[in-house]
């Protein structure tokens, strides 16, 4: 006999995921959480956390992060960098970070590659579902739905269509080389590393890189600069990455 009102409740519970390598810390905050009114997935290390989020179980997507910043395995700092870089809607996913550490400058890095909220350890259980509560709020009031097309200038590129033109020109480009285009252009103006590009477009096309990242960027860069060789938009950082340009003609 089914049980629908129970069902019915699930479905409308947040997904929480927290990576924290304190089993027991993890426990009782995901417990609390889940009186409160969250379903809770732990992960004890990050590439345990980032599994989940690269294939949530269930199709349950979480809905915000509780990221530790001291793991055994990957610090917090570049957990997070690594989630910033995924593409689409989960690379937007909210990040709150818990520390034990004392250093303003951990929080001060943390917010700046993209962590929404931060609290130190120790930590009372009812501030940390406050600041949850908060962010989710934040996120869901008035936020502007995702836009189809992405304008640059000349340059737009529809990802529905899955089109790229230049002045109404349009620019023939593999997938690969379209996936690789909307991973840097839904970030433009932040500097990402290769293994960064790499860690967004993994899961959606692996032959992508059957061919080194600047292969596909000097291809993608023949298809929509005016002069690939004096690119404007794809601007190489030299040992760093890559940056596509936030204002471009």
């Amino acid at each position: 006999m089914p049980c629908m009102p129970q069902d019915s409740t699930m479905e409308r519970m947040q997904q929480l995921l927290m990576i924290e390598d304190d089993a027991r810390l993890a426990q009782m905050v995901g417990e609390y959480l889940e009186r409160s009114g969250f379903a809770v997935t732990h992960a004890l290390d990050a590439k345990a956390g980032l599994a989940v989020l690269q294939e949530p179980p269930h199709s349950a997507v979480p809905e915000l992060l509780i990221l530790d910043l001291m793991l055994p395995d990957i610090d917090g700092l570049e957990v997070c960098r690594r989630v910033r870089a995924m593409p689409g809607e989960m690379g937007k996913v909210p990040i709150l970070m818990l520390t034990a550490k004392g250093d303003p400058m951990d929080r001060i890095v943390g917010l700046e590659i993209g962590a929404d909220d931060y609290l130190p350890k120790p930590f009372e259980p009812r501030e940390l579902l406050a600041r949850v509560r908060a962010i989710l709020r934040r996120r869901t009031e008035g936020a502007p739905p995702a836009p189809k097309s992405m304008k640059f200038g000349s340059l737009e590129i529809d990802r529905d269509a899955r089109t790229v033109t230049v002045a109404g020109r349009p620019c023939e480009l593999t997938s690969y080389q379209f996936d690789l285009l909307v991973v840097l252009a839904e970030r433009a103006g932040r500097v990402l590393t290769r293994d960064q590009i790499m860690e967004a477009v993994r899961g959606r096309e692996l032959e992508a890189f059957d061919r080194s990242i600047d292969v596909h960027m000097g291809r993608i860069r023949a298809a929509i600069e005016s002069d690939p060789k004096n690119p404007k938009r794809i601007l190489t950082v030299r040992g760093v990455g890559y940056v596509f340009a936030k204002q471009q003609d």
